[in-house]
């Protein structure tokens, strides 16, 4: 997934200063998610879970992900490919299941305390960066019709 945003960089940096804040602020979410996940180059001395700490750390770069979309990037998108509407319409209800997902685990993982147990954590991170992945892919289209209608 980190590869995609480097290659939406190379593609469509510079071309749009609010698409080009939000695929940064997409690499900072990746990047959390990777350490959260222990992925490489982030993999744990064990097989121990996140802290709470970095779960709401990374759900805080989702929330502020995901409303960048909903309130900053696709209104711009729409407002600037009319005649596209039908087309954008149909990817951003697409979308929006991802963005309840999203939203699922942030309330559930915001709301933790030091003290709480993680049951089912990595099986719920792992669903919602399946979303995620698939609307990354949705976003890259939209951000498409923007550039290629400039």
């Amino acid at each position: 997934m980190l590869t995609r945003v480097e290659q939406a960089q190379r593609q469509w940096g510079g071309a749009n200063n609010v698409i080009d804040k939000w695929l940064a602020d997409r690499q900072a979410m990746l990047v959390a998610y990777t350490e959260l996940a222990g992925l490489p180059p982030y993999q744990r001395q064990d097989s121990a879970l996140p802290s709470v700490t970095e779960i709401k750390h990374f759900c805080q770069l989702l929330v502020d992900y995901i409303c960048a979309g909903h309130f900053e990037v696709f209104e711009t998108i729409k407002a600037q490919t009319p005649d596209k509407s039908q087309d954008i319409a149909e990817i951003l209800d697409r979308v929006y299941y991802s963005t309840d997902a999203a939203l699922q685990f942030n309330d559930k993982y915001t709301q933790l305390n030091d003290t709480e147990i993680l049951e089912g954590f990595d099986d719920a991170l792992s669903r919602l960066v399946q979303y995620l992945d698939k609307r990354f892919e949705l976003e890259d289209k939209l951000i498409g019709f923007l550039l290629k209608h400039d």
